[in-house]
């Protein structure tokens, strides 16, 4: 199956420009560890097994995790009200919603961008210079007083921004930096030694650089630079840095119940919340910052969490039944959620049957 494995990745790797790694690990072995393209294009330095990515949303599953341990001490209540915890007079943020409505997306609250109505991210930089926005609560001009979508809880949306106020809310009870929260309590703990809040502007950051890919008329790619498509450094919605193995050791911690008491980790590896995406081949339920994805018998087929922005591309996929993760970071424009899903035929194929 590696074999089948490396020729699929090395398909996408000539013929759709992925750049970055991938890790698929079983129970207690690895069944394919690989790495594609450059780190630095400019200088032609490859990206390796260890190499450091943008990892954009993957990061909501730290602060979901992060929550959760501040529930867990009585520090939080997952049905307690956001704007009972943090200051948001004068926003448009509603009196109703919760933190289990940030948690699971269901918040109604606006986006700075909303993925779902294809606005573009990369906009809001515009007239704003990016590097302006570094710490949770810079984000709040952004979106908090733009009208909400709907009533909190009646509905489903993703939505950045709802993590952005957990970030707020676990510095508020904390009397501390959401990124040294969670680098103590998650990082640390997890042994994820390669992981970090590393800035883009960091002259010494040794990370990845992340490439966007532009069309011209003749369907022609030049790649730029995404230094100026989001914030420099990573927040509670996204943007922290990591490598497909430290990825690896988060998901088995929390499985093992390293982070989160049993009865916690439970929670965080089911759905919470009755609205349910339906397609012809399954649907998807969200929980505590997860996904979860069941086939048209009901039968739970992963949970996941997946991130995108200009020149980052990634995936965290965990296997419940043959406790396997699928994870790819990549530093390129590229579709990786169709290469994982082809990737995921194979392994489910040939190793879940077993």
């Amino acid at each position: 199956m590696e074999q089948h494995l490396d020729a699929l990745f090395n398909v996408y790797a000539k013929e759709h420009h992925f750049a970055g790694a991938a890790l698929i690990k079983g129970r207690g072995h690895t069944l394919f560890a690989r790495a594609y393209g450059f780190a630095h294009r400019g200088f032609k330095i490859p990206n390796t097994i260890s190499t450091m990515f943008d990892t954009a949303s993957v990061t909501k599953l730290f602060t979901a995790v992060a929550i959760l341990q501040l529930v867990e001490q009585g520090r939080l209540g997952l049905n307690e009200r956001i704007t009972d915890i943090i200051d948001l007079t004068g926003t448009k943020i509603p009196t109703d919603v919760t933190i289990r409505h940030l948690l699971t997306h269901t918040s109604g609250i606006a986006d700075d961008a909303d993925e779902e109505l294809g606005e573009s991210y990369e906009e809001l930089f515009i007239e704003k210079p990016n590097y302006a926005i570094r710490e949770c609560g810079d984000f709040i001009p952004q979106f908090a007083y733009k009208e909400p979508k709907f009533k909190a809880g009646t509905d489903i949306s993703y939505n950045n921004c709802a993590y952005v106020l957990l970030g707020l809310a676990i510095e508020k009870v904390t009397n501390t930096s959401y990124r040294d929260f969670v680098e103590q309590y998650i990082f640390r703990v997890c042994g994820m030694k390669n992981t970090s809040f590393a800035s883009k502007d960091e002259g010494d950051s040794a990370v990845a650089e992340g490439y966007a890919a532009i069309f011209n008329k003749n369907n022609e790619i030049t790649w730029k630079k995404n230094i100026y498509s989001f914030p420099p450094i990573g927040t509670s919605d996204g943007g922290a840095f990591t490598t497909v193995g430290d990825l690896d050791l988060f998901m088995r911690a929390l499985v093992n119940g390293q982070l989160l008491s049993a009865e916690m980790t439970e929670e965080i590896m089911k759905p919470q919340t009755e609205h349910v995406r339906r397609y012809e081949w399954g649907s998807i339920i969200n929980g505590y910052g997860f996904h979860f994805v069941y086939d048209q018998a009901g039968k739970l087929m992963r949970m996941y969490k997946d991130g995108s922005n200009a020149g980052v591309a990634a995936m965290l996929a965990y296997y419940p039944e043959t406790e396997t993760t699928s994870v790819i970071l990549g530093n390129q424009t590229c579709n990786i959620w169709e290469l994982h899903w082809k990737a995921e035929q194979m392994i489910r194929s040939q190793y879940f049957k077993k």
